[in-house]
């Protein structure tokens, strides 16, 4: 399964932030890392532990949901 993986700059907390929005009901965001290289590294882990409790708990996986949109870097 693919799910969306949303990596941002946090210029309050000055390091990548990381959530996974078909995990709703887990606290957003998931994990952080100093650099982007990190932060989904990260994300990594955290989505397959995510995977791994829900199946643990027999609960059903989210449905991976597609994001169109475009994104404009300066």
């Amino acid at each position: 399964m693919k799910y969306t993986v949303i990596i941002q700059w946090s210029e309050e907390d000055q390091c990548f932030v990381v959530g996974i929005p078909e995990f709703n009901d887990v606290m957003q965001p998931v994990t952080h890392g100093d650099t982007y290289e990190e932060a989904l590294k990260n994300a990594q882990e955290v989505l397959e532990l995510l995977i791994e409790s829900y199946q643990e708990e027999g609960k059903p996986l989210p449905t991976p949901k597609t994001f169109l949109q475009q994104f404009q870097v300066a």
